[in-house]
């Protein structure tokens, strides 16, 4: 019985970190106009919202961890909007590095996602993003948030596991693009709200309080790291 449950351990790695043959080239820009066509329309995009709204407050939520501060929970709304809170000292490096991971964590994922499909690992993928969600679901204190986290986990657990490799392709490639086109929005819409008075105390407010820096230096941050991470992440899925 100890045998034959080794043998199946070690024949479930060898599927996870093995490698899967790429799609075809139409696949890969298949999933790209799709992901466009629900990050571009206002209508679907206020809906997928939701998926990167729980990237960035998973952002806020690791770092936090990473840095030493003391997670107490995260919220996720329906508006799409959420909050992370942790404890710790209300200033440093921890708290900065904290702050500034929530608008960076979407394209910063899409980025890795990018580089572990240009290596052919797609169901290390898959399985990655699925035991992040349930971690992330340890720490949501709100209903709504527990049904989106939920939901998003359980696709990806009904793709990994009811899936034929050219579905679990497709739709790896999908959320990828979908986290590196949906990473650079996000930032520039808040930018517009804090033109019309609204964000005052946004992530980016949060930082300028922090370091004395401007909140626009923050705003450049924020837009380099999800511009350069959909530039080297497209190019990586697009193999040029």
């Amino acid at each position: 019985m100890d045998h034959l449950a080794t043998a199946s351990l070690t024949s479930l790695w060898d599927e996870v970190s093995g490698t899967q043959t790429d799609p075809d080239l139409w696949v890969v820009i298949a999933t790209l106009v799709a992901a466009l066509a629900v990050v571009v329309p206002r209508g679907l995009w206020r809906i997928a919202r939701n998926a990167i709204t729980i990237a960035h407050e998973g952002g806020h939520g690791l770092v936090a961890l990473l840095t030493g501060r003391t997670l107490t929970g995260i919220t996720l709304h329906s508006d799409t909007s959420g909050l992370t809170v942790s404890r710790g000292k209300p200033h440093g490096l921890g708290m900065i590095m904290t702050a500034v991971s929530g608008y960076t964590a979407p394209p910063l994922l899409g980025l890795g996602g990018a580089a572990l499909l240009a290596s052919g690992r797609i169901t290390l993928l898959l399985w990655l993003a699925t035991a992040l969600l349930v971690a992330l679901l340890v720490m949501v204190r709100n209903a709504y948030g527990v049904l989106t986290v939920v939901l998003t986990g359980a696709t990806f657990v009904l793709v990994s596991w009811l899936a034929g490799p050219q579905v679990q392709a497709a739709f790896a490639y999908a959320v990828v693009w979908f986290l590196l086109l949906g990473g650079v929005r996000p930032a520039f819409e808040l930018q517009a709200k804090r033109a019309r008075g609204g964000a005052g105390d946004s992530d980016a407010d949060q930082l300028a309080r922090l370091t004395h820096a401007p909140a626009g230096v923050w705003f450049f941050l924020f837009h380099a790291v999800s511009l350069c991470s959909l530039i080297g992440g497209g190019r990586w899925l697009l193999e040029l």
